[in-house]
């Protein structure tokens, strides 16, 4: 009989496309990850991976078989979520994907009230983009997601997945002390056609909204500098070195140097709990929804 735990690590690597990223998600070594598969490999007497220049590929077995692990998650989960729901309590694994800045501004309290109220809830919190969060609790391969979207760039919402508001995260104009706009009680993003820009990386949620924003505007940003921690763009300005637009959830004290600006209008990013809405049953996605939408109110997310 094939291990469940082996097809659950071959299944993380077909979501995540490397053995580290499975690792990763699972909160395993790249070395165990690597001796489930090896296992595997010995009990199916198939070969499921394949060397790929520095990374690893699947075979065609091992995407077929993969299919079928994913199905088999799908059924355990089921079995899980009825005992759960037949105890009444909130037990067993929550594996939760929030993006950078709610992980860091939202859920270490989320989490340690959790920890607190449900002993018996054993809770895991990895760091996904919002681009991957809504596919990966899809796939099973988080329970639980924070994610988000901007005004002109809704997030999608596939059958099967239910969702719940958090918040909303306002966004402010940040520009180095001594910036022409840096006394304004208020910039419109016309003004903003000849600002050297700092921002994430093309592909992020926060890059593609920023360049749609101000191509909206009229204008082709002119994008110098792209770092993906708020604290490196933040170093960047108190530089001198552009004007940024970045969101107020886990952002922290603003450097010396660097003041904020409000927009006209306010740009406001939505915050959401996912979850498959076969899962919605268990008491632990309810304890979690609810901890994460008062810990919003908390952290001043109308």
């Amino acid at each position: 009989m094939l291990d469940l735990s082996r097809l659950r690590a071959l299944h993380a690597i077909s979501v995540h496309g490397s053995v580290a990223g499975a690792a990763a998600a699972l909160g395993y070594t790249p070395s165990a990850v690597s001796q489930q598969i090896t296992k595997l490999e010995r009990e199916t007497r198939t070969t499921l991976l394949e060397r790929r220049g520095r990374g690893v590929a699947l075979t065609e077995d091992a995407l077929h078989l993969a299919a079928t692990a994913q199905q088999l998650l799908a059924i355990v989960e089921r079995a899980e979520t009825t005992l759960e729901e037949r105890r009444g309590l909130p037990t067993g694994r929550l594996s939760i994907g929030a993006f950078a800045s709610a992980a860091r501004g939202l859920l270490p309290g989320v989490l340690a009230e959790l920890d607190r109220d449900h002993p018996a809830l054993d809770v895991r919190l990895t760091e996904v983009d919002p681009h991957l969060s809504v596919d990966l609790v899809a796939k099973g391969v988080i329970d639980l997601a924070v994610a988000h979207d901007w005004d002109i760039a809704p997030l999608p919402a596939p059958e099967g997945i239910a969702q719940a508001v958090i918040g909303d995260d306002r966004c402010d104009l940040l520009v180095p002390e001594g910036h022409r706009l840096a006394g304004r009680d208020a910039v419109r993003r016309e003004e903003l056609a000849k600002e050297r820009w700092i921002c994430q990386p093309p592909g992020t949620v926060c890059h593609d909204w920023l360049v749609r924003t101000l191509r909206a505007a009229g204008y082709e940003p002119d994008i110098r500098h792209q770092a993906e921690e708020n604290h490196t763009q933040l170093a960047l300005l108190a530089a001198g070195l552009g004007v940024a637009m970045i969101p107020r959830l886990g952002r922290g004290p603003l450097p010396a140097g660097v003041v904020a600006v409000p927009l006209d209008p306010v740009p406001v990013r939505r915050l959401y709990a996912l979850w498959r809405t076969e899962a919605a049953r268990r008491p632990a996605i309810t304890v979690a929804v609810e901890s994460l939408q008062a810990w919003g109110a908390g952290a001043g997310l109308g």
